[in-house]
């Protein structure tokens, strides 16, 4: 929601917090079959992405999120060659992933179609990936998708979705995670967004990786980094893995990585990966 024509501000209620970000103009609005978008032009922060009244992303700090929802499950599989992003339709998280080499193929499943064609026209820059070979773009139902998939035909799925609402509200339970665990090879490895842990800790994380491992996944790990324009400003990322502990399985490649990142490195994933003393006993529980 907006308090006047001058600012986007999102208020988290739970959080009880609210983030603003200066506005110049609103480029575009829209109400698609599935959600509201819309897109404006603001000073610092470049070009923002609402759904439905809430912050996708912005120009100026989606690399650490895109970054971090790829590369450390990439580098935590000994051998990603086969990959599904079940989201993401800003195809940010896409060009991430097509960074390595060792990535076979890679598809990436998007609802709503307007997401991505409005991310070509207001942030090219992460589309730029779009016409590699290896990518195919399929709009449509990402839990149907898996569902239908073939077992073992996966090394790593990573779900980029919205928060737990509306049409990504089945990505969050243990029918879906069964599917994902059906559809992933040994070794398989799923990511997914996984929200804030200052606010979302009982809600959201600890109900995650009661239901991935529910639906049999043998561990699961929660990653943690800053994300500026996101309620309380600390994100998230859950692993699972399907029949191993999760490791940093090329450790000595992510040190010798042939691409340039803005955020992620070696020492950034071993970081990421400890756990924070109230989320832990939380876990525990």
């Amino acid at each position: 929601m907006t308090l006047d024509s001058n600012w986007f501000t999102e208020i988290c209620t739970e959080g009880g917090s609210a983030f603003s970000l200066r506005i110049r103009a609103k480029l575009h609005e829209e109400q698609t079959p599935y959600q509201r978008i819309a897109i404006y032009d603001t000073e610092k922060f470049g070009h923002l992405m609402t759904i439905d009244g809430f912050v996708m992303l912005t120009q100026r700090d989606n690399f650490i999120y895109h970054e971090m929802l790829s590369h450390p499950v990439l580098y935590s599989h000994p051998a990603p060659r086969r990959v599904l992003i079940i989201g993401g339709g800003d195809c940010g998280t896409l060009r991430e992933v097509l960074k390595h080499p060792e990535v076979e193929s890679v598809v990436l499943v998007e609802i709503d179609e307007r997401v991505t064609r409005l991310s070509e026209q207001y942030f090219p820059e992460l589309c730029e990936a779009n016409a590699d070979p290896r990518a195919r773009l399929h709009f449509g139902d990402g839990i149907q998708w898996v569902k239908d998939a073939e077992p073992g035909s996966l090394d790593v799925i990573i779900v980029d979705s919205t928060d737990p609402i509306g049409p990504a509200k089945g990505l969050f339970f243990e029918p879906f995670y069964r599917d994902c665990l059906r559809a992933l090879d040994s070794n398989g490895l799923l990511a997914q967004q996984s929200e804030s842990p200052l606010y979302h800790t009982e809600s959201i994380i600890r109900p995650m990786h009661d239901e991935m491992r529910q639906a049999g996944f043998l561990d699961t790990l929660t990653l943690h980094f800053p994300q500026p324009v996101y309620p309380s400003g600390w994100w998230t990322a859950t692993l699972a893995a399907k029949d191993s502990p999760v490791t940093f399985a090329r450790e000595e490649a992510c040190e010798n990585k042939p691409f340039a990142t803005r955020y992620y490195n070696d020492a950034i994933h071993r970081a990421c990966a400890a756990t924070p003393e109230f989320l832990r006993q939380a876990l525990m529980s």
